[in-house]
């Protein structure tokens, strides 16, 4: 997962008439009704957001999702299975290596963009067995400063993280704010690695799955505390799931089914018990499941990456308005910056947007290589051609 999770210009207690438009935009594309315009937003890595500035020569605490009033903004609550502080095993200028809350060594290089997994406490299945999670309703979770691996360490690295509910109300005057939560496939490859999850779904598959329940359990927990502390203030809700890479799922569709499928529709069904609607991300080729997704109530998925041979236009046309989508656009076209291919790339996934049912955005994050003219460029496209009602003929164009 990709985002630039910050905290914006403080507003005051009411909602403007402009979010109140983007509310209204963001919540009629996901139930297929046309407004005025495809909403637009994306999920932005700190590299671009410093690349952006100085391309645009923009102030230095430009932000994009105010400079563009794009049209919804997803944040973080601390999400780790034990709520600590790092423990800093190494620190230099080079790079600093740290033991997170999932039970992870984590070793940050300033001059690339990701870290790297460097080992796991939880290493055997009988340690994950014992392991005991920290309470889904702890205050510091949603109330507190602290260090929390998934805000922290990313393609940046931040010590003490402000609290998440200063953070919705700071954005909430100014945009439709959607918490989020990881569910099972998310925590175990942090907090176990790929390599141990991927062994011991072979190993033992139902002692494991038993694990996946337990943990899909907390992290609905989580997402029901989360929303109580939200106090009224969420619009939406995003569930972070990678199950699968370019050509597949990780493991058989059965096993997903099984094991995780049961606690993500239980944190659907819990978000739409309180009005609100949910968009799950999970990267890679999910077509065998994207049914699974429709009979679980989905309202849209995310992102829909090009790179695995997903298109959005294809999708719409196989499942028509079953599913919303949101995402799609291949951030390799982004990458390479021609003017050309992207406008070409941008008309033909606006195609999808035809009956509402489409929110624009790339099909990951908007990584380091990706030029502040090229997305300046890409926003005008999508304001400019994804008006309703959409034509056809200037997407052919």
């Amino acid at each position: 997962m990709g985002m630039f999770n910050t905290v914006g210009k403080t507003g005051g207690g009411g909602r403007k008439p402009g979010t109140l438009a983007k509310l209204d935009r963001m919540n009629k594309a996901l139930r297929h009704q046309e407004t005025d315009r495809v909403p637009i937003s994306d999920f932005f890595w700190g590299g671009f957001i410093r690349r952006w500035r100085q391309d645009l020569g923009l102030p230095a605490d430009a932000n994009p999702y105010y400079h563009y009033d794009l049209d919804w903004i997803v944040t973080v609550p601390n999400m780790d299975p034990h709520i600590m502080n790092f423990v800093t095993l190494k620190q230099d200028g080079e790079e600093v290596v740290v033991r997170t809350g999932f039970e992870t060594t984590i070793r940050k290089r300033f001059d690339l963009p990701m870290p790297e997994q460097v080992s796991w406490e939880t290493d055997t299945i009988e340690k994950l067995e014992a392991f005991e999670f920290d309470d889904p309703r702890d205050r510091r979770r949603y109330f507190g400063r602290g260090d929390n691996q998934i805000a922290g360490v990313g393609d940046g690295f931040e010590r003490n993280t402000g609290p998440w509910i200063e953070t919705v109300k700071s954005l909430h005057p100014d945009f439709p704010v959607y918490g989020s939560m990881i569910e099972a496939s998310e925590c175990v490859t942090r907090m176990l690695g790929q390599l141990n999850t991927m062994m011991w779904i072979g190993e033992y598959p139902e002692r494991f799955g038993k694990q996946l329940l337990r943990i899909g359990e907390f992290y609905y927990k989580c997402a029901e505390a989360e929303i109580e502390a939200a106090g009224g203030l969420l619009d939406g809700f995003v569930i972070w799931g990678d199950v699968a890479y370019r050509n597949g799922m990780f493991f058989s569709p059965d096993y997903w089914r099984q094991y995780f499928k049961p606690t993500v529709k239980a944190i659907i069904e819990l978000c739409h018990r309180h009005k609100l609607p949910v968009i799950y991300h999970g990267c890679g080729n999910v077509h065998c499941i994207l049914s699974d997704f429709i009979d679980m109530g989905l309202d849209a998925y995310n992102p829909l990456e090009a790179k695995a041979d997903l298109d959005v236009v294809a999708l719409r046309k196989k499942l028509g308005h079953r599913l919303a989508f949101c995402g799609n656009s291949d951030i390799r076209v982004w990458e390479r910056g021609d003017r050309a291919e992207v406008r070409r790339e941008v008309l033909h996934r606006l195609r999808a947007a035809r009956g509402g049912g489409y929110v624009f955005q790339s099909d990951h994050s908007v990584a380091s290589d990706v030029s502040g003219h090229t997305y300046d460029y890409i926003v005008q496209l999508v304001r400019e051609y994804g008006r309703y009602p959409i034509q056809e003929e200037r997407l052919a164009a």
